[in-house]
């Protein structure tokens, strides 16, 4: 029986996790549970899984927060305010920990738990894409990552823990989201970015996925999982969403990995790893290699996703500036203060206003983090 701390709980993935744990009870036991503001959720999710810890980051009103959680859970421990998730890792012992936390936000929960040995069921990209060079640190020290992440857990299977020197490339795919034919872009609505036809995920990491901006921090996750270099990783397009990775070994035969676009297959997955457990209720796929379509990321397109390979190509601070001031342009096209196409716009030219340094501490990366969202939100009312 593995002991489960889930972050993030009342999002999509931490309640796709919580799914997997109750359809596996002799194998997985919730004994804590993080979320951001979702008070509400929270509390229903406590009374149902009786957690040891509960943990919520952001309280309208704190004394009563923590009487409503108290009432939802008596016996568990109770924290509330910004580290209330680091602090919940720290206290409640867990064997795993599911990070599907939101944001930057998800590096330092995620530092928590490998400082604490658990094994790090990783959902949150922020936490290599801002911090991989800390995060590289806590596993030379110990501990143990798994990606959640569809196209990363893909990417570990296919690899099949082959040396580097192996691996001639390894490609991510995109879908594409909904604007993929979109005779203009860049005038897109908020409703039709968030209308993605294949997964279900949070606003953000839908216009995300619509600009192809995830699809390249999620590049800068692969380098830091599997220690390869720029030359050896590629994304292309796949509307179908079946194949999420493939790998081109140096003697020319390829390995892909396909299945439903369920986040539950990779979020199980990565709870169980190396095993695989059996689950009649994950969706199969009748035809998996039927009508496969592949087509390139045509340069000029997507300049998101250029942005984002920039900055990982960069190093350094850089991914943490380009990652602040997507979350900060981003929510400014969903609240309508910008249009579509000037979220790359902004991204741009706070990127451009950064002297990139070394990556040395978590509190380095929270100014970095700090003066990138100021400049976005600046960038945001002057385009």
């Amino acid at each position: 029986m593995k002991r489960l701390a889930i972050l993030g709980s009342t999002g999509s993935i931490g309640r796709q996790g919580l799914e997997v744990a109750a359809r596996h009870p002799d194998r997985l036991e919730v004994v804590a549970l993080g979320a951001g503001s979702d008070l509400n959720g929270l509390c229903d999710q406590a009374r149902r899984m009786k957690p040891r810890g509960v943990a919520l980051e952001r309280a309208a009103d704190v004394e009563s927060a923590r009487a409503a959680l108290q009432a939802a859970a008596p016996t568990a421990r109770v924290e509330i305010g910004p580290g209330a998730a680091t602090r919940l890792i720290e206290g409640v012992p867990c064997d795993q920990v599911l990070n599907g936390i939101v944001g930057a936000a998800g590096l330092a929960p995620s530092l928590a738990a490998l400082d604490a040995k658990a094994r790090l069921a990783l959902a949150n990209k922020e936490t290599l894409v801002v911090g991989g060079a800390l995060i590289q640190g806590a596993l030379a020290r110990g501990g143990e990552l798994i990606p959640v992440d569809s196209e990363h857990s893909a990417a570990l299977q296919c690899l099949g823990g082959r040396p580097t020197a192996e691996v001639a490339r390894l490609t991510l795919t995109a879908s594409g989201g909904p604007l993929r034919r979109h005779p203009s872009w860049r005038n897109a609505t908020p409703a039709e970015v968030l209308a993605h036809p294949v997964w279900a995920m949070g606003p953000r990491i839908t216009v995300d996925s619509a600009l192809l901006f995830n699809k390249g921090l999620e590049l800068i996750e692969a380098r830091w999982l599997f220690a390869l270099s720029w030359p050896q990783l590629a994304a292309v397009l796949h509307p179908q969403a079946r194949v999420h990775a493939m790998v081109e070994f140096i003697d020319g035969s390829v390995i892909a990995q396909a299945g439903a676009p369920d986040m539950r297959l990779p979020i199980q997955l990565a709870l169980s790893w190396p095993e695989r457990w059996p689950d009649e209720s994950l969706p199969r796929l009748e035809h998996p290699l039927e009508a496969l379509e592949f087509e390139p990321i045509v340069p000029g397109r997507f300049p998101a996703f250029e942005l984002a390979v920039a900055a990982g190509r960069e190093g350094g601070t850089a991914p943490c500036v380009v990652n602040a001031a997507d979350e900060v342009a981003v929510q400014a096209f969903l609240d309508g203060a910008i249009s579509l196409g000037q979220v790359p716009e902004v991204i741009a030219r706070v990127l451009g206003a950064h002297e990139t340094k070394t990556v040395e501490s978590l509190a380095q990366l929270q100014e970095v983090d700090a003066w990138a969202r100021a400049e976005a939100r600046g960038q945001a009312v002057r385009v």
